[in-house]
């Protein structure tokens, strides 16, 4: 297996100040990138809520910024370059940007893999799991960390 994955470490100065869709932002800024770069991306999300926020995310980009996605279920028969949900993509997606709690168990499909290691503490330890889970996949793994 030749899978990358990249954890963004979110750093707050006041973790009082932390809120759960902190990293929805990055989340949908990568998938952007990754888009303008050919690409094309599954965002795994736990539920119809997550699904829904960064649905809302990406629409709040500047027309000029616009990336073509779709929830699962809803769009063009292959879907949009950018796909959300809970249940494996349609078509062939190299992309991941997993913004669920586990791992997919579909997560082999994936050459590229972006995650999140939030603040709160239990988030935090769920990320500490996907980290193990990756490592022991064989996934090439770095870290970046990103102060909110």
């Amino acid at each position: 297996m030749n899978m990358n994955a990249q954890f963004f470490v979110l750093k707050q100065q006041d973790e009082s100040l932390a809120k759960p869709d902190d990293h929805l932002a990055l989340a949908a800024q990568i998938a952007a990138d990754q888009y303008r770069l050919g690409q094309r991306v599954f965002i795994c999300v736990d539920n119809e809520n997550t699904a829904f926020a960064i649905d809302e995310t990406l629409w709040a980009f500047d027309p000029d910024s616009f990336v073509p996605h779709n929830l699962q279920g809803e769009g063009p028969k292959g879907g949009a370059p950018v796909e959300i949900g809970t249940t494996p993509p349609v078509g062939n997606r190299k992309v991941l940007i997993n913004l669920a709690n586990n791992l997919p168990d579909f997560i082999r499909r994936f050459n590229q893999v972006f995650d999140f290691v939030p603040v709160e503490a239990v988030a935090k330890q769920a990320a500490r799991e996907r980290f193990k889970k990756l490592r022991q996949l064989g996934a090439n793994i770095t870290t970046q960390d990103i102060n909110n």
